[in-house]
């Protein structure tokens, strides 16, 4: 990693950048047996939400919450998460059309 890269918080333990861990999160790359779950899970775990919404938009979460949920450990997250993922796509239904 090059000094000059911002690290994340939510990946103190590894020595990944912020671009190296967009890349992991868009599924473009994998670093071992970091992939793109691994990176969902440690972004829905940590980061803020209106980080979450950027990195990863509304439709991933969406279709990713099911793999991802089990990987969540905080039970007011995981709740939240389920309570999002069942109401938006019956409220805001405009968010998922192509």
């Amino acid at each position: 990693m090059k000094t000059d890269e911002r690290r994340l918080p939510y990946v103190w333990d590894y020595e990944i950048s912020e671009p190296e861990f967009q890349a992991i999160l868009a599924g473009k790359v994998t670093n071992g047996r970091l992939g793109r779950d691994w990176a969902a899970a440690r972004l829905l775990e940590y980061a803020p939400y209106e980080e979450i919404i950027q990195r990863l938009g509304f439709p991933a979460l969406i279709q990713g919450w099911p793999v991802w949920r089990e990987k969540i450990r905080a039970d007011n997250r995981r709740r939240g998460f389920d309570f999002l993922v069942e109401w938006l796509p019956k409220h805001h239904p405009e968010l998922f059309r192509s």
